[in-house]
């Protein structure tokens, strides 16, 4: 699934392993369920089955076009506009999944305390294993790693200019995907792609 990686002006290649580190490893997606390990006696290939008779019922969303935006330290496309019908998506995805997740560890729960957390987040924590669900979702594909601010704003126009093709039309999502991580730190494997047929 890696193809030829383009150039990027102003940008030597080296720099781009550093900068896309992190987000290479697993691939340019979007997050609609948070990553999470399976509950004890369940199984990625059952996971697998319950994805595609969920997209089965699931109609295909529109969402306005993309653009490019800063996300605290990164830079990342994000929709250029609101879209209930992704955010429903989002939401249905989180509920529909949470029997299949562990829960988090105690280290895990101090580690997203301690990032200051809304009373919101600290609930979504505590009943969906993650802080930036439901009302606090916010979609988005991940372009880079943390950049300091003059390298954000030195790449912002490239990428810009690099991804325009893609902000011109509407985002469509048709299919929904399942990854796993098979070592921590290992890249992502796709596990399985679900059309949404509904």
């Amino acid at each position: 699934m890696v193809g030829e990686r383009p150039a990027v002006a102003g940008c030597a290649a080296a720099g781009l392993d550093s900068i896309t580190a992190e987000p290479r490893r697993y691939g340019l997606h979007a997050t609609l369920k948070p990553p999470f390990r399976v509950a004890a006696g369940g199984r990625v290939e059952g996971l697998g089955e319950a994805l595609a008779e969920f997209a089965r019922g699931l109609a295909p969303v529109t969402a306005p076009p993309l653009r490019l935006e800063r996300i605290g330290r990164f830079l990342a496309l994000v929709p250029g506009g609101a879209s209930p019908a992704l955010a429903s998506l989002a939401a249905r995805c989180v509920a529909h999944f949470d029997d299949y997740r562990a829960p988090p560890d105690a280290d895990e729960i101090a580690r997203r305390e301690r990032a200051g957390l809304t009373a919101a987040q600290r609930e979504n924590l505590r009943h969906w294993g993650y802080p930036y669900v439901m009302a606090e979702f916010r979609f988005h594909v991940t372009l880079t790693g943390p950049l300091e601010p003059a390298t954000a704003a030195r790449l912002e126009p490239a990428l810009a200019a690099l991804f325009a093709p893609a902000m011109t039309e509407a985002l469509e999502i048709r299919e929904l995907a399942l990854f796993r991580e098979p070592v921590p730190g290992a890249p992502f494997e796709l596990v399985q792609r679900a059309a949404m047929t509904g």
